[in-house]
């Protein structure tokens, strides 16, 4: 976890350097666990974030904010109540946790001046945002309630009394001392690795901040304390006490460790040395540091947690789609075979007089093969021999039907498959709520998910944009990221002239390459790549994409978004490759 006390105190370093002193303008709600605070200060407006969200708890001054939802959370109400209007007295740091507590003073429904407290605790899954009174710390209310049936330890409920998290007899490293380091290490198990001690005998050290100590001290923190010599301490505890007089004196340098060997993204308030062979990108201020790291982690997080519910849904349809054409090509298979059924009744029909009531079986030349070869013909025992041959016309005639029923039913339960498939794609390729938001209403309007009564009030209407791309030639590529956005690539964007490019028979996006009287044969190459890796074949290697000019490219009649059909098409092969997408300039 990088979001450690250190950050939380240089973050806090930054609040008292803007905010402080600032007047409490207005509050929302915009997710269930997180709050935006708009305060201004000295002729400057501020945007503060805090969010307890399990997964990416954290809090910064940012320049960006999310739609307002059409009624705002009873949490939202309290807070308007008690500390909008109000002017922030304090900002600080609980010792060196991940807890900040604001105080601000604001007039009660009596017009009087009180002083609350707004607490952000910002630790993981226990993260919280608490409001007190700042003279009895009696708890008003929380963005979370934690009962004793959640945490018999500590419960956060209105009218208790506000106590800190428990520190597990962990030591404040601001006020780190040589006695009491030598005496944690004499009491810490001999076989625990030597990085492990820090962040679990001292207040807000992370893992990454434990091994840095190390690092520093040129020793491997893997290593465990048994094998650590006088020496070797001496250089600890010196690498230790450096990096903490830095803390103490505030002496951050804001940075975000881009390191991609290791699948990882890392930032920090410090330098951390034992990353330098990797790139950074430095920043004097914590809040955009922080924002650039959690602002599309948290998207993606909060896209994965609501679309959880959709996807289940598809992947039931589609599913029973995948079982349902399994069962109507092999139905069809035996509707192909119905032929046999009507020279059992034409034979039958040919030589009733010589078939007796009640036998199981007859055999008969069939006057339909050359050679006149002899078929046995089974028989219903309980029908006379006119009876068993109306049966097997009826069968016939049955079986008819179903083939010119099936042969309009299985391209439409492949259609379905192949639209849900489409589905799945754009939720991979989401970005952004609204572009979730915009598949949920396709859902609904396909009658695949049902009106939530929650959403009945009609909500602004806001258009997600598709991808845009400059190829290397200079030309601009749309790619769409979900079905809305496929047709309105296709039927209303683009030009009749424009290239259009689809992975061959698989589900993805629709792709435009703007008109250019000679389009370069790398760009070509570049959109289908794009094409390529927006699909189901994202994963695979030479994967075939068709490309056409747009006014080759048609929509079905009453076919469900997203879908077309096109002609006088070429096809190209290109490995859609991640590192070359992530390299192709964007347009803003």
């Amino acid at each position: 976890m990088s979001f450690d006390g250190i950050v939380t105190r240089a973050l806090v370093k930054e609040l008292n350097e803007n905010i402080y002193g600032g007047r409490i303008d207005k509050i929302y709600q915009q997710e269930k666990d997180e709050i935006l605070v708009h305060i201004h200060n000295k002729g400057e407006n501020y945007k503060l974030l805090i969010s307890v969200s399990s997964n990416n708890s954290r809090a910064y001054l940012t320049k960006t904010s999310k739609l307002n939802p059409d009624n705002p959370p009873m949490f939202c109400m309290l807070l308007r109540k008690h500390i909008q209007g109000g002017y922030i007295l304090n900002i600080e740091q609980f010792q060196l946790d991940r807890v900040i507590s604001m105080d601000i003073q604001s007039p009660n429904e009596m017009g009087e001046l009180t002083v609350k407290t707004l607490i952000f605790e910002l630790m993981g899954k226990w993260s919280n945002i608490i409001l007190i009174e700042k003279s009895t710390k009696k708890i008003i209310d929380s963005i979370k309630r934690v009962p004793e049936g959640v945490s018999r330890i500590r419960q956060i409920l209105p009218g208790l009394t506000y106590e800190y998290p428990p520190s597990e007899e962990k030591l404040n490293p601001l006020n780190l001392d040589k006695k009491n380091f030598s005496e944690r290490i004499g009491d810490t198990n001999k076989n625990s690795q030597i990085y492990k001690f820090f962040y679990k005998n001292y207040t807000g050290l992370s893992p990454l901040v434990s091994r840095e100590i190390c690092y520093r001290a040129n020793i491997n923190g893997d290593n465990l304390l048994s094998s650590v010599s006088n020496e070797e301490m001496e250089k600890i505890f010196l690498s230790f006490s450096d990096l903490i007089k830095g803390v103490n004196t505030n002496n951050f340098t804001p940075n975000i460790i881009n390191a991609k060997s290791l699948g990882k993204v890392f930032f920090h308030a410090l330098d951390i040395l034992q990353f330098n062979h990797f790139p950074k990108e430095y920043d004097n201020s914590m809040s955009k540091i922080l924002e650039k790291f959690y602002e599309k982690r948290d998207i993606s997080d909060r896209i994965s947690q609501k679309s959880s519910s959709i996807k289940k849904i598809i992947e039931t349809k589609m599913e029973r789609s995948r079982n349902k054409l399994l069962k109507q090509k092999k139905e069809l298979v035996e509707a192909q075979k119905r032929d046999i059924y009507k020279i059992y009744a034409d034979l039958i029909s040919a030589n009733i007089y010589k078939i007796d009531k009640g036998i199981k079986e007859i055999n008969l030349e069939n006057f339909y093969d050359e050679n006149s070869e002899v078929i046995s013909i089974p028989l219903d025992v309980k029908l006379s021999p006119s009876q068993n041959a109306q049966k097997y016309y009826k069968k016939y005639a049955k079986l008819k039907n179903a083939a010119k029923l099936l042969d309009q039913q299985i391209p439409q339960t492949e259609e379905e498959i192949s639209y849900l498939e489409n589905v799945m794609i754009g939720i991979e390729n989401c970005t952004d709520i609204t572009e979730l938001d915009e598949i949920k209403e396709e859902l609904f309007n396909e009658g695949y998910i049902k009106s939530n009564p929650r959403n009945k009030k009609k909500k602004e209407t806001i258009v997600s944009k598709p991808y845009h791309f400059i190829s290397s030639d200079g030309i601009d590529i749309f790619v769409g990221k979900n079905n809305k956005q496929n047709d309105y690539l296709t039927l209303k964007f683009a030009n009749r002239e424009d290239l259009w490019l689809h992975g061959k028979n698989i589900p993805g996006s629709h792709v435009i390459i703007r008109f250019n009287e000679n389009i370069p044969e790398t760009t070509i190459i570049e959109g289908a790549t794009l094409a390529a890796y927006f699909s189901r074949g994202k994963n695979s290697q030479n994967v075939s994409v068709d490309y056409t000019l747009k006014k080759y490219v048609k929509k079905p009649k009453g076919s469900k978004p997203g879908m077309v059909i096109y002609e006088n098409y070429k096809t190209i092969y290109v490995n859609p490759d991640k590192d070359i997408i992530e390299k192709m300039k964007r347009a803003e």
